[in-house]
């Protein structure tokens, strides 16, 4: 297993019923869920997921309701045992795991953020903070010194005696965050942990999730069924489909090269514009444009290349990362990422200009 990789799933099935493993080579010869409820009683919870999960990298689990995605997460810390298969993290196979050494696993190596916060309502913030050390037995001094680092670090500062009730929702997932970093483990997993929160605390805690990865290059496993929300936070992003994963892979590839109907019915209708960005569609092989041409950094996002362009299909730019010239971006290719493979043929323009124009409220109220 590569250095760099933190988590493999390796062939992981997970059926749920009192003859689970006898199940095993009809699932392998290929009876469907539906089948195998109905003439046997068993549930396919997951089939055949191999995935690999890379050291301070947020792997982002998405699917709709019923997909398998919290149940894969939940063979992450061991909470559930695969039928078959490995779990292996920092090259051990947590599947074997047991007693006390799937205590300490859990006490050491991974923490856990729920969607419905899950703090205990008898215990203040810096109680509920420092409750993973004081589980692990360690002095109230140690435990209330890292507890209180966290708590200043989450922005709750001046709020450590208070009790859960008397939080908001988002300062509550704070909390939760606060009480998982606290414990020092490698990996967090995070089973839709801002699900609960209004649209604009959750975009304040994307953000915050996003710089925490990027200060302390810890390893997380984000379950969500919200694309926009995954393509925000995601290095890398599973989809799951009937406990199968349908497709995966670097945000920007799922949306600009969905495999299957299903992927492009999940893409279709989110603002790809404000999500897809320069790099993933520039061309590397181009030849820089003379030096009076306007640039663009490879990490703007296409709305950010429209509003540049001040709608002229026609305009070019030089792509660059820092100081490094890495290739060029026409403004045709923008047009022809923004709309959806399976409606170019309807909705493009003889030249483009039609897509194009859906860009001018950008334009001007980036200009207002």
């Amino acid at each position: 297993m590569s250095s760099d990789i933190k988590i493999s799933v390796r062939e992981c099935f997970k059926i749920f019923g009192p003859n689970a493993r006898s199940m095993m080579p009809l699932v392998r010869d290929g009876v469907s869920k539906s089948e195998l409820l109905e003439k046997h009683g068993h549930v396919i919870g997951l089939h055949d997921i191999n995935v690999d999960m890379r050291s301070g990298e947020i792997t982002v689990i998405m699917g709709l309701s019923g997909s398998g995605k919290s149940t894969l997460i939940r063979h992450l810390n061991g909470l559930i045992v695969p039928t078959a298969g490995q779990i292996l993290m920092d090259g051990r196979d947590i599947t074997r795991l047991s007693g006390r050494a799937l205590l300490e696993f859990r006490r050491s190596s991974v923490s856990m953020v729920f969607q419905n916060f899950a703090l205990m309502p008898h215990l203040t913030v810096l109680e509920n903070v420092g409750l993973a050390k004081k589980v692990c037995g360690q002095s109230k001094e140690a435990i209330q010194k890292d507890a209180r680092r966290w708590i200043d670090r989450l922005g709750l500062s001046g709020f450590e005696s208070r009790y859960p009730h008397q939080l908001s929702g988002g300062m509550q997932q704070r909390v939760g965050i606060a009480r998982a970093l606290t414990s020092d483990a490698g990996v967090l997993l995070m089973d839709e942990a801002f699900s609960a929160l209004d649209p604009l605390t959750r975009s304040d805690m994307q953000d915050l999730l996003i710089e925490l990865q990027r200060e302390l290059f810890k390893t997380m496993v984000f379950i969500t069924h919200d694309l926009e929300e995954a393509l925000k936070i995601a290095d890398h992003i599973v989809i799951l489909k009937d406990g199968k994963i349908v497709q995966q892979g670097a945000p920007q590839s799922i949306i600009l090269s969905p495999v299957d109907e299903y992927i492009e019915r999940f893409v279709n209708d989110i603002n790809r514009a404000r999500v897809l960005r320069v790099e993933s569609i520039m061309n590397r092989d181009t030849p820089a444009p003379m030096q009076s041409v306007d640039s663009i950094e490879g990490s703007e996002t296409l709305e950010a290349a429209m509003v540049k362009a001040q709608g002229n299909p026609d305009r070019t730019f030089r792509v660059t990362n820092g100081d490094i010239v890495v290739g060029t971006l026409d403004m045709r290719d923008v047009i022809r990422a923004i709309v959806p493979r399976n409606l170019r043929g309807q909705r493009q323009s003889e030249d483009g200009r039609k897509v194009l124009s859906q860009s001018d409220t950008v334009v001007q109220s980036a200009a207002a």
